[in-house]
């Protein structure tokens, strides 16, 4: 892990307290991170900031893992927003997109009146919430964990998410902004309640008085760039003594490339790749996440079926 400065952006660190009884992390994003991961795709502002939070939840879970591999939030449904994907990869590369449609999202705008939409409104009755983890190792399966998206936050619904498919009691808090320039800023906090055993003794307590602290986080906090996350978690638990780990840098960064498309494309019916073929015998990819075009000779990808 790399060291970050008092006041970095872009980065995700574990902690600990001394006294209570939590494990947590905590994560910031802006200028390396979450502002040209949103301007590139000109996301409505409400529609940026829970495609960024989605991000933050896939760092502040995929930090915590201790094998080489991915984490991916991934919301669906049948609403205004289809698809809300946020990834996050263990050597700190992060990226997202989502996919809407633009005539619903507007008369949601219009009947809300302003007002941040919540899940149900963005993905209907139907929407899940998937937790997804990729390893890098080919032999270790991936694993994912559904949950309603029947709250109103995308932090109610990962917290519920722990509560039934983790058995762990958790706190998340995310927030995302911008600035007087335009810029995209976020932040993120989770605290995990550590259970009791023979040592600790009985932590229920403990874990009440953590909850209570926690939530007197505010959201201008979480995101402020005038208040460095070391200060931040001193504020919140400096009684009972509070430890921030070394952290990792967070960086904007895909991993499309044409070798993987050209292999994707090859697993596609015959009838359906040629439909994509344009006159000039290309085929034009757009890489959903960061954008980036490819043009693929229809030659590379049959000669890679044959």
């Amino acid at each position: 892990m790399s060291a970050v400065s008092s006041n970095p952006e872009d980065f995700v660190a574990g902690f600990m307290s001394d006294t209570l009884p939590i494990a947590g992390r905590v994560v910031r994003m802006g200028r390396g991170t979450l502002s040209p991961i949103l301007h590139r795709h000109a996301y409505p502002d409400h529609l940026g900031q829970i495609l960024g939070e989605g991000l933050i939840l896939s760092t502040l879970v995929g930090a915590g893992m201790k094998l080489e591999g991915r984490v991916m939030t991934q919301a669906e449904g049948d609403g205004p927003v289809s698809m809300l994907v946020g990834e996050y990869r263990k050597d700190g590369g992060v990226r997202a997109y989502a996919r809407f449609e633009q005539e619903r999202w507007a008369y949601l705008e219009k009947i809300n009146k302003g007002e941040k939409p919540q899940m149900p409104q963005l993905f209907g009755q139907m929407g899940r919430l998937g937790l997804i983890i990729v390893h890098d190792e080919p032999s270790l399966h991936p694993y994912q964990g559904l949950v309603s998206l029947d709250k109103p936050t995308l932090a109610e619904c990962a917290e519920d998410y722990f509560h039934r498919s983790e058995q762990v009691e958790t706190c998340l808090a995310m927030s995302v902004g911008r600035d007087a320039a335009g810029e995209w800023h976020g932040g993120g906090m989770m605290i995990q309640k550590i259970a009791g055993d023979e040592t600790r003794g009985d932590t229920d307590e403990g874990w009440r008085e953590a909850q209570a602290l926690f939530s007197t986080l505010t959201p201008e906090e979480l995101r402020s760039e005038e208040i460095a996350a070391p200060d931040l978690l001193f504020r919140l638990f400096h009684e009972g003594g509070v430890r921030m780990e070394p952290a990792q840098l967070l960086e904007d960064r895909c991993t499309c490339n044409e070798d993987r498309l050209k292999d994707t494309l090859a697993g596609m019916a015959d009838e359906s790749l040629r439909e994509m073929v344009e006159p000039d015998g290309m085929l034009k990819v757009d890489c959903q996440f960061c954008a980036r075009h490819y043009d693929i000779p229809i030659e590379a990808v049959t000669d890679a079926i044959n």
